[in-house]
């Protein structure tokens, strides 16, 4: 039993040693835990080009960052169609941390419409184009107060495919074969860089990126780090 415990320790930590190596994590103190944290929370704010301007703009200060990208992503990650104005700025303290200033508007935004008789906002809809708004980590480092993170951006093209897509499978309450089609992957200029199947996955997007590095254009996230929860301060 003890030697199988060692074995499976072992393993634990090659497995550890590879994804980090894959991911070009150049400092030994940032784990696979670490590198998963930072990308579930880049994700939380990173947001659609086509409401937002840009899926992560820049910012010197995070009270600083742009109105409609601030409130579309607190209002993504409250998941829910009607919130009081309280639950926005709560929320918005749970994101970017308590030294976050800025007071939602209260008569509400674009996206989010103040309603009279319930005294609540509600989301409204938004439409989005085929286009999928992407980051890749290129690289992570430990800092004094959290981590610096360079990421890659990248857009994921789905083509005239994208209304079929969605034409077969809200019109159909079965499970349907969907037809092999092809995928374009852009840079933030709109140039297709690669092109995939439909069939590819996951694993041959993430190789076509790192295959094309230097087609994609770059920007550096600072995060605090307070106690394991992660903060956006800065964007460059």
């Amino acid at each position: 039993m003890k030697k199988l415990l060692a074995i499976i320790c072992i393993l634990i930590i090659i497995c550890i040693g590879i994804f980090v190596k894959n991911n070009k994590i150049n400092k030994e103190n940032v784990n696979a835990s670490d590198v998963e944290n930072i990308e579930n929370y880049i994700s939380k704010i990173y947001m659609w080009k086509e409401i937002t301007g840009e899926a992560l703009p820049k910012f010197d200060d995070i009270n600083n960052a742009p109105d409609l990208w601030i409130w579309e992503v607190v209002k993504r990650d409250i998941e829910d169609y009607e919130f009081s104005y309280n639950q926005i700025q709560e929320k918005a303290k749970e994101l970017f941390s308590s030294s976050f200033k800025k007071q939602f508007p209260k008569d509400g935004t674009e996206y989010l419409k103040y309603d009279e008789a319930s005294q609540k906002y509600i989301a409204t809809g938004i439409g989005l184009d085929a286009e999928e708004d992407r980051f890749y980590i290129k690289n992570i480092e430990k800092t004094s107060s959290g981590y610096k993170v360079q990421i890659s951006e990248y857009l994921v093209d789905y083509g005239n495919s994208y209304d079929y897509l969605n034409n077969q499978t809200e019109n159909s309450t079965n499970d349907i074969e969907l037809p092999e089609y092809d995928v374009y992957i852009k840079n933030l200029n709109g140039d297709i860089v690669s092109t995939i199947k439909s069939t590819d996955g996951e694993t041959k997007t993430i190789e076509e990126i790192k295959n094309n590095i230097d087609k994609f254009s770059t920007k550096i996230i600072y995060l605090k780090n307070n106690n394991g929860k992660l903060y956006v301060t800065k964007v460059e």
